[in-house]
């Protein structure tokens, strides 16, 4: 079955970087778009960042733009999230996801396999 497992994820002081990994197996990588989201505590998972099978098509959240970028090695099956500028309000578990098909990127129901995520803190 298809799997997809994070890491990279931990604590650090704002301003400071973090790089997300996420290894999927099970299935052709190429084959799946491959989307970031985060949750905080108390909120409602959001999206971050999307990717398409071929490593186009890069789309970010306004809240990211400009300090966070994703990238795929499809001959390593990963997907990356490079994070620099990292803010207190960054602080959530982050989360890889994988989808088959066409469909708005942003929502949460088009994506059809989900990672446990990883905790990423940034202290202020």
């Amino acid at each position: 079955q298809v799997q997809l497992v994070e890491s990279g994820g931990g604590l650090v002081q704002a301003g400071g970087s973090l790089r997300l990994s996420c290894v999927v197996s099970g299935r052709t990588f190429s084959s799946f778009a491959m989307g970031w989201f985060r949750q905080a505590p108390g909120k409602e998972r959001e999206f971050v960042a999307f990717i398409s099978g071929s490593g186009g098509s890069p789309y970010y959240a306004d809240s990211v733009k400009g300090r966070f970028t994703i990238s795929r090695d499809n001959a390593k099956n990963t997907v990356y999230l490079q994070m620099n500028s990292l803010k207190p309000e960054d602080t959530a578990i982050y989360y890889c996801a994988a989808k088959l098909y066409s469909g708005n990127v942003r929502d949460v129901s088009r994506y059809d396999y989900w990672g446990q995520g990883t905790q990423v803190t940034v202290s202020s």
